[in-house]
């Protein structure tokens, strides 16, 4: 596995794991009990998947002449 395919994997990753976590924190918000935090967390954690998915983007337009070997 390349460097390349391993980052590709890694942030693939990671930006489902953000925006699972922003929708698991979204849905403890909308309980009764949920607090402010939750909301923050929320949102936090969905604006850092909706990056990750821009730094996606970027890496694979750089390294689109580097083979996945």
């Amino acid at each position: 596995m390349s460097l390349k395919t391993f980052h590709l994997f890694f942030i693939g990753a990671s930006i489902v794991l953000a925006l699972g976590f922003g929708a698991w924190e979204g849905y403890a918000y909308l309980q009764p009990e949920g607090a402010a935090l939750d909301l923050a967390l929320a949102v936090a954690s969905a604006a850092g998947g909706v990056g990750l998915v821009f730094y996606f983007r970027a890496v694979v337009r750089k390294l689109k002449d580097i083979s996945y070997l």
